[in-house]
């Protein structure tokens, strides 16, 4: 099945917040959100290389996310409070494959500034639902370190729900992790007549 991308760059609203996909514009707020987050965030992702905090990196890297995001394989998405240009978290949206899987991965990440107002939550909702709405998806898959009690608060409170745990599942700041495995799925998915 080929799935027509309507709006490669979707911005979407909800509440207080902005939520739209990343563009060339962008490079020098996504760099200023990963510098000022960077310790914050250290204990939760992957080591990350020097080139990653900084402008040349990003605008590599902004040109490879806007054409994936052209050809419906892969969305990131900004977050922001409305009124505010400071990039409030991210959204992360890959490995999207069609039929006969209907599925991607996300993951996310917030500044330590919004911790605690819902934001993510509410972001993740909105996006979800324009995956589904929008190239048919009938899973979403997401995965927290069990210590991470915030991360599950926010899945629970999208609509995830847990599967299951993969020990040694992702290397993070530089440790092998265990995470619990969740998903949200499409209650409204229709498989096309093509499939």
């Amino acid at each position: 099945m080929s799935v027509e991308i309507i709006n490669p760059f979707p911005s979407l609203s909800v509440d207080n917040l902005v939520v739209r996909a990343i563009q060339k514009s962008d490079v020098a707020r996504v760099v200023r959100y990963f510098q000022v987050n960077r310790t914050f965030l250290s204990p939760w992702e992957p080591l990350r290389p020097d080139g990653f905090f900084t402008y040349e990196g990003w605008e590599r890297r902004v040109i490879q996310l806007t054409e994936l995001q052209r050809h419906g394989l892969a969305y990131y998405f900004l977050i922001f409070e409305k009124g505010s240009e400071d990039v409030a978290g991210v959204i992360t949206y890959n490995n999207i494959m069609q039929f006969p899987f209907h599925a991607c991965n996300v993951g996310y990440s917030l500044a330590e500034s919004s911790q605690g107002k819902g934001l993510m939550r509410r972001s993740l909702k909105i996006t979800n639902q324009w995956l589904f709405d929008n190239l048919n998806l009938h899973r979403i898959m997401a995965s927290y370190m069990p210590r991470n009690k915030r991360s599950e608060a926010v899945l629970l409170g999208a609509g995830f729900t847990k599967e299951g745990e993969a020990k040694d599942y992702l290397l993070i700041n530089g440790q092998w992790e265990d995470h619990i495995l969740t998903s949200v799925i499409n209650p409204d998915w229709v498989a096309s007549i093509n499939e």
